[in-house]
């Protein structure tokens, strides 16, 4: 991947700064935005590889844009939400946010999160040629096309690949942890709730019953038969 393009979306100057020095020195291009309108704006024009976006923003808020974001672009987006809003971050999951970081945040670990994001996005772009394919579901890994009896599904890159850690494990159940290790790396430090968000819409997504099985207390288990 050349130079990574990071968006960092945030109305408190001090916040857009501190992200921004901790950034840099690690060579990628910064672009900021201090409200939701011009943030949009700016993710369409730069094109960024991640957006950090905070949640409360002037004109329009960050749930909102990423809601708009998505209508256009599976862009990797962490949301930034104050500590005592749960309701925001089970809503920017729910609108489709990859991950999020709690305010106040440690800047290192939030570098760390953007760190571990970027290489995986890295190593999606240089994935095998495998394609996996079952009675109803094919994946292809490295065109990263999902279709379900033919038909192709449009999924956001996490959902991918949730989907495709079930799929290369079939008949086996994979736990919270071992989800968030195989799809967010090992320095992921938020709540394990993300993976019960990202996965309910891929099973909205791939509309038929039974695919992907709930282990009660465990995880989750990919039930297509094999062919």
């Amino acid at each position: 991947m050349a130079t990574a393009k990071i968006l960092v979306v945030d109305d408190e100057p001090s916040i857009l700064n501190l992200i921004t020095a901790y950034l840099k020195p690690e060579g990628y291009e910064i672009y900021t935005a201090n409200d939701g309108l011009a943030g949009l704006k700016a993710a369409r024009s730069f094109k960024p590889d991640l957006i950090v976006l905070d949640v409360m923003l002037p004109g329009i808020d960050g749930v909102e844009v990423l809601a708009r974001l998505r209508r256009e672009s599976d862009v990797y987006v962490i949301m930034l939400t104050a500590k005592t809003e749960e309701m925001d971050r089970v809503v920017g999951l729910t609108v489709g946010a990859d991950d999020y970081v709690t305010k106040p945040f440690s800047p290192r670990e939030l570098v760390a999160r953007i760190k571990a994001a970027l290489r995986r996005l890295q190593a999606n772009q240089s994935s095998s040629s495998e394609v996996l394919s079952f009675e109803h579901v094919r994946i292809d890994v490295a065109a990263r096309l999902v279709s379900v009896d033919n038909h192709p599904i449009e999924l956001t890159a996490i959902e991918f690949d949730l989907l495709t850690a079930l799929a290369e494990n079939r008949g086996r159940v994979l736990t919270r942890e071992q989800l968030l290790e195989k799809v967010w790396g090992g320095s992921y430090y938020g709540e394990m709730r993300v993976v019960d968000v990202h996965l309910g819409h891929v099973r909205q997504k791939l509309g038929m019953d039974g695919l992907i099985a709930t282990v009660r207390g465990v995880g989750y288990r990919f039930e297509d038969n094999a062919l």
